[in-house]
């Protein structure tokens, strides 16, 4: 499907580019479909498909159905971000009516999304990634929060299992913290995932697919550095405040292993077209995270 489109892509297409969306990541998604839009080829005929934060299409300012508007379009570029967009919703509406769309499939980015699924994988694949521990909205918030203290060194890391850009995420020291954090990320998910605090620098690389002659090419790694929190957390990717650095100062074997490990990660989940990985490097490995 990726070839058919990027074949067809030397002539005039309609292409919807969906943006908005239910998730906590509405206005991030915004920015992302308004600078999609705004660097189309002049040559197509980018139409923008704004999807209101109650899950309603609209087309040219109307409301549609996605029935009503998916046969006007030769592809779909996806632009929204987090619950309905990434996690294989929005790609099985797109799957039911026959429009190629770019990103992964339905199956893919629902396993990508969900980091309880996405630490198995990584693990069965010799991938490092931060111990953790699942808390559910069963489980005894009290007696899991004990739990939480007394296995992990402080501090840990508390993140809803199924969110992206850092929604929901936070650093915890004591019990009364894990505690108020699980509360918070148990409303972006009904899983959380409680994982060990990694110390180091902080890194991000792409994998794009058929480029440069390569099945799967990584891009130079990115290293990161927040300016206004402890890590990488919402504020600091998106308020242009944080420094992202390349070409980074990894040394070059940090750098290949990186981009190894980017590749690694976006075929162990199956993953196309493209996909960014998240790491921190340490001084007993790479993490994935």
């Amino acid at each position: 499907m990726y070839n058919i489109c990027m074949q067809t892509l030397s002539s005039s297409l309609r292409i919807g580019v969906l943006r908005g969306g239910p998730s906590s990541e509405y206005d991030v998604s915004l920015k992302t479909g308004g600078n999609v839009l705004k660097h189309l080829s002049e040559t197509h005929q980018p139409l923008d498909i704004f999807i209101s934060r109650d899950g309603t299409w609209h087309m040219r300012g109307l409301p549609r159905p996605p029935e009503k508007i998916l046969p006007h379009l030769d592809v779909v570029f996806n632009a929204l971000h987090g619950e309905y967009g990434e996690d294989g919703a929005v790609q099985k509406i797109l799957e039911q009516h026959g429009v190629p769309y770019t990103g992964s499939n339905s199956f893919a980015s629902a396993v990508g999304m969900n980091k309880i699924l996405s630490k198995q994988i990584f693990l069965r694949h010799n991938l490092k990634t931060p111990q953790h521990i699942v808390f559910r909205r069963s489980d005894d918030l009290v007696k899991k929060s004990a739990e939480i203290f007394k296995t992990f060194m402080m501090p840990v890391v508390v993140k809803p299992a199924s969110s992206g850009s850092s929604v929901g995420v936070s650093i915890s020291r004591t019990p009364e913290e894990i505690k108020d954090a699980i509360i918070g990320a148990i409303k972006q998910a009904p899983s959380v995932v409680v994982e060990e605090f990694i110390v180091g620098r902080e890194a991000t690389c792409g994998v794009v697919d058929n480029l440069r002659g390569q099945q799967y090419y990584a891009l130079p790694p990115v290293e990161i550095r927040p300016h206004i929190a402890d890590f990488f957390d919402y504020d600091a990717k998106y308020s242009g405040q944080s420094q992202e650095i390349v070409p980074s100062h990894f040394s070059s074997e940090q750098k290949k292993e990186i981009e190894r490990l980017a590749v690694l990660a976006h075929t162990a989940l199956g993953l196309r077209h493209y996909s960014r990985s998240d790491f921190i490097v340490n001084s007993r490995g790479i993490y994935i995270l």
